[in-house]
């Protein structure tokens, strides 16, 4: 799986919901849920997505809040792989109630 250029990623940006970009590599989205159980419900989905893509975000759990942040180690940034998952993260937080 290739890097892909910060100017890239940048662009893609513009079309990912409340995603940065930190540090050049790394993909953060923070999360908000109406209870800890939905949140908890989230996670639980996101870890299903993670072991089928065999990619895993870093996740912080607080109360109702998710962190999710995402990376390729093997090439030390974005890839292809960390985009497919982003929209698949976001695609599974519509099946959950908000609290936005």
């Amino acid at each position: 799986m290739e890097k892909l250029d910060v100017a890239v990623v940048t662009a893609e940006l513009e079309q990912m919901n409340g995603w940065t970009l930190e540090d050049g590599k790394w993909l953060v989205k923070k999360y908000k849920f109406l209870t800890f159980a939905n949140a908890m419900q989230f996670v639980n989905e996101v870890a299903t997505i993670a072991e089928a893509e065999n990619h895993h975000p870093f996740i912080a759990i607080d109360f109702r809040m998710v962190t999710l942040r995402l990376t390729s180690w093997k090439v030390g940034g974005i890839t292809k792989l960390d985009l497919r998952c982003v929209a698949e993260f976001d695609s599974a937080y519509g099946r959950f109630q908000s609290g936005e």
